[in-house]
Formats: structure tokens, C-alpha cells, sequence
């Protein structure tokens, strides 16, 4: 019993640089395909990501500067508390994160922990419910882009929020039994300046800064999981995970030929739901239910993302993702819904 406890202690110590020294390997061997991934993957970053998100990262940086924050949170602490169990600043992270999309939610909610505006309890249920998809992904790429039809846009944006809104009341039960930590002591070096006239010039640039940074950390990861995606598909390890979870896909119901998309999707989000949209059904509602469930969960690379944000405030990841696998849930279910009750949403041939 000891030797095997030594044993998995070692692989688990050697998974990760197995892991790391394999993925340099193929780096090597399907050199060609992997230059060709990357580069796909820097084009959806710079054609699509940078100048969609890097606007709304630049505001919402500039607007950590004003006095909104604690205008909302006394506005609106009356309904985020006895709703989802945190304070009414909380309000700020989720209206940025559905305006700008990931990671801001856990950007911001990683500054809350840091100020002291909030514990590290309700710092975890706030991640579990802040970080989503935005509106010009959701309504103007997978909708109008990908399925053609905005109304298909709108319903998955609408039963995204849903499935949010869901996971945050259901999450102000996380550790609601442990006493209400001591906030952090704020100090100057948490808490932005308030923006005037004489340090205008600063805060903007601090603001671009800022932003600058979190969108060159999302283009690596697009561009890391781009060739990942790529190694996986070239090496046949994604066709023998698709062979490994077929009967489970019998079980749902599910056709076999989604299985690939569903995998890609469950690594990285945009190449997933791309995927997805572009296999020829003519039940279509398959299709935007499946994409519905991956836009909730959002995929590993994005779990990374929190995962380097959140780390610096020593944030525990676990509510993040399981709220994400209860929103993917719920939001495929409540697409489901919405299908099969409004006869001008089913695209269905």
C-alpha cells in the first residue's frame, strides 16, 4: 500500500513534464500542420478578438477608475445579496463580463479580492457566474456568422444569461455555512486613483496598459490550443477519445459525427462551436443546442485564462468550473425549451 501511494505520487509529479515534453516533440513531428494552426489561430485573434474586445478591456479598466463601482454597490445591494450572496459591487463583474466577454468577469473580481471589496468566499461564488460569452461573440459570430440567422444569435445570448443567472443562485449556497471572512485591508497600492483632469493622461495609459496585456494572454492561449487541436487531430489521439465516448453519445442520443466538435469545443471554444455549426443536419436545433452547451462551459483554454488571472488572489478554480459544467447544462436545456415552444425559432428542415 505505501509502495503504490509512492508510485502515484511520482507520476503525478511527472505528469505535467511528460505532458510539456511530448507537446515539444509534436511540435517537431507535424511541424507543418502546427505552423499552419498557429497561424489560423493568430488570425482569429487578431481579426476577430483584438479590435471586438480590446475597445470594451480599455473601458472597463477606465471605469475601475470612477466612482460607478460603489454607486452600483449601493444601488444595488439590496437585490445581489439575498439573490447570489454577495455584495452589490458584484453587479460590475457580471454586467462587464456579458458586455465584454471572457475573462473580464474574472479580471475584475480578481481586483475585488485585492481591494477588499469582497471575501475570498463570495470572490469564489461571483467567479462561478461573471465570465461569459459576449453579445458581439454569441449574436455576431456563432449567429449571424456561423448559422446565419440572428434570431438563433439572440436565443443562444438569451438562454446564456439564463443559464448565468442560474449557476449565480444556485451558487449563493457555496460555503454559505463558513463565518463571513475579514475583508482585506485596503491600501493604496490596491486601490486605483480616482480619475480627474490632472491624472487623466496616466489612467488611460495605465488602462491600455492593462488591457494590452489581458488580450496578448487571450491570443496566446488561442494560438496554444490551436496547436494542440492540431497535434490531437494529426496524432489520432482525438480520433480514440471520440471511439472511447461513443457509447456514451448513444446513451444521449447524440450522433456520433458531433463528437469531434464537441472535444474541440470542450478544449477551445471558438474552433468548437465552428465546428459544430458547420456540420450538415437537417435537424439544426441539434446543432444550437450543442453549441449552447459549449458556449456555457467555455472550454479549457478559457479555464486557464481564470485560472492565471485568479491565481495571484489564491482564488480556487473548482467553483469556476463546476458553475461553468452547470451552465452549459442549463443553457442547452433551456435552448432545448425555447425550440420546441417557439415554432420561429426552429430552423429544423
Amino acid at each position: 500500500m505505501y509502495n503504490m501511494k509512492i508510485m502515484v505520487f511520482k507520476i503525478k509529479k511527472l505528469f505535467i513534464p511528460t505532458c510539456i515534453c511530448l507537446f515539444t516533440l509534436f511540435l517537431l513531428i507535424f511541424s507543418n500542420a502546427n505552423l499552419s494552426s498557429a497561424k489560423n489561430g493568430l488570425a482569429l485573434w487578431a481579426n476577430s478578438v483584438v479590435p471586438s474586445l480590446l475597445p470594451f478591456f480599455i473601458a472597463t479598466e477606465l471605469l475601475g477608475y470612477t466612482n460607478v463601482i460603489s454607486i452600483l454597490g449601493k444601488l444595488l445591494n439590496k437585490f445581489m445579496r439575498p439573490i447570489f450572496n454577495v455584495p452589490g459591487e458584484g453587479a460590475f463583474p457580471f454586467i462587464m463580463g456579458i458586455v465584454s466577454g471572457y475573462p473580464m468577469g474574472a479580471k475584475i473580481v480578481s481586483n475585488f479580492k485585492a481591494q477588499g471589496i469582497c471575501t475570498n468566499e463570495e470572490a469564489e461564488r461571483l467567479l462561478a457566474f461573471t465570465n461569459n460569452s459576449g453579445p458581439l461573440f454569441i449574436i455576431g459570430t456563432v449567429g449571424i456568422g456561423l448559422f446565419k440567422d440572428t434570431n438563433t444569435g439572440i436565443l443562444l445570448f438569451i438562454t446564456h444569461i439564463l443559464a448565468c443567472l442560474t449557476v449565480g443562485f444556485l451558487f449563493r449556497w457555496w460555503k454559505s455555512r463558513k463565518k463571513r471572512t475579514a475583508l482585506l485591508q485596503k491600501s493604496n497600492n490596491n486601490i486605483p486613483t480616482k480619475v480627474s483632469l490632472s491624472n487623466l493622461g496616466e489612467v488611460i495609459a495605465n488602462s491600455i496598459m492593462s488591457a494590452i496585456n489581458t488580450i496578448f494572454l487571450i491570443g496566446g492561449f488561442i494560438v496554444l490550443f490551436s496547436v494542440i487541436i492540431s497535434i490531437l487531430e494529426n496524432s489520432k489521439v482525438l480520433d480514440m477519445l471520440t471511439n472511447f465516448i461513443s457509447p456514451l453519445f448513444n446513451i444521449l442520443g447524440i450522433p456520433l459525427n458531433y463528437a469531434d466538435g464537441i472535444l474541440t469545443g470542450m478544449l477551445e471554444l471558438t474552433n468548437g462551436v465552428c465546428n459544430i455549426a458547420n456540420i450538415p443536419n437537417k435537424s439544426i436545433s441539434t446543432n444550437i443546442i450543442i453549441c449552447a452547451f459549449l458556449l456555457g462551459f467555455g472550454g479549457i483554454s478559457i479555464a486557464l485564462q481564470i485560472l492565471s488571472i485568479t491565481s495571484k488572489e489564491k482564488i480556487s478554480i473548482k467553483p469556476y468550473l463546476i458553475g461553468k459544467l452547470l451552465q452549459g447544462t442549463f443553457a442547452a436545456f433551456y435552448t432545448y425549451i425555447f425550440l420546441n415552444t417557439f415554432w420561429f425559432l426552429n430552423l429544423d428542415l
